[in-house]
C-alpha cells in the first residue's frame, strides 16, 4: 500500500471519527439544551405559579382592606344617624306641651325627696314656676328650695342640704338610661 493510501485511510478514519464526535457532541448539546429548557420552564411555572398566588394574596388582601373600610364607614353612617336620633328625640321631648312637663315634674320631685329630706331642686328656667307651685302645695317638700335655672331640657337635678348627694332626674339622664337598654334593638329596626 501506498503512502497515498494510508494517508487516505488515516484521512477517512478522521473524518469518520470527526463525524463521530460530532454526532455525539451534537446529542449531547442537545440533551443538555432539553434538560436546560426544562428547567427553565419549571422555573417559569413555579415563578407563575408564585406571581400568581402573590397575585391572588394581594387581591384578598385589597378585597378584606375595602371591606373593611365600607363597614367601618356604613357603622359610623349608622352612629351618627343614632346620635341625630337621640337628639332630635331629646329636641322633641323639650317641645312637649306645658302640661307634659308638669306632670313628669310631679312624678320625680316626690322621688328625689324621697331620697333627699331636703336641698335645692334644680331645672330649666321654663319650669321653675311649676317647681314653685309643687313645692308649695305639698308639705313633704317644705325642706326644698328653688336654685338658679340650670341647662337642661327638663326634669330635675336635686341637691341635699349639705351638698353631698345629687340627685339627677333630668330628661337627658332617664333617655341615656333607656337608650343604652333599647339601642341594640333600635339599630337592628333601623339597620336590618
Amino acid at each position: 500500500m501506498g503512502l497515498e493510501a494510508v494517508v487516505g485511510d488515516i484521512k477517512e478514519k478522521g473524518r469518520k471519527e470527526v463525524t463521530a464526535i460530532q454526532a455525539e457532541t451534537g446529542a449531547e448539546v442537545r440533551r443538555i439544551l432539553s434538560e436546560a429548557q426544562e428547567r427553565a420552564a419549571s422555573i417559569k411555572q413555579q415563578a407563575d405559579e408564585e406571581v400568581e398566588r402573590d397575585v391572588q394574596r394581594i387581591v384578598n388582601q385589597e378585597v378584606s382592606a375595602a371591606n373593611l373600610s365600607v363597614k367601618r364607614e356604613v357603622l359610623n353612617a349608622q352612629k351618627d344617624t343614632l346620635a341625630r336620633v337621640h337628639e332630635a328625640t331629646i329636641a322633641r321631648i323639650s317641645d312637649l306641651p306645658a302640661d307634659f312637663h308638669a306632670q313628669a315634674l310631679r312624678t320625680v320631685l316626690p322621688l328625689a325627696a324621697a331620697a333627699v329630706k331636703g336641698g335645692v331642686v334644680y331645672c330649666n328656667a321654663r319650669d321653675i314656676p311649676t317647681i314653685k307651685k309643687i313645692l308649695a302645695e305639698s308639705k313633704e317638700m317644705a325642706g326644698f328650695s328653688v336654685g338658679e335655672p340650670v341647662s337642661i331640657e327638663g326634669g330635675i337635678v336635686v341637691e341635699s342640704a349639705d351638698g353631698r348627694m345629687k340627685i339627677d332626674y333630668t330628661y337627658r339622664t332617664f333617655l341615656e338610661t333607656v337608650w343604652e337598654s333599647g339601642l341594640k334593638d333600635a339599630s337592628d329596626i333601623l339597620f336590618p
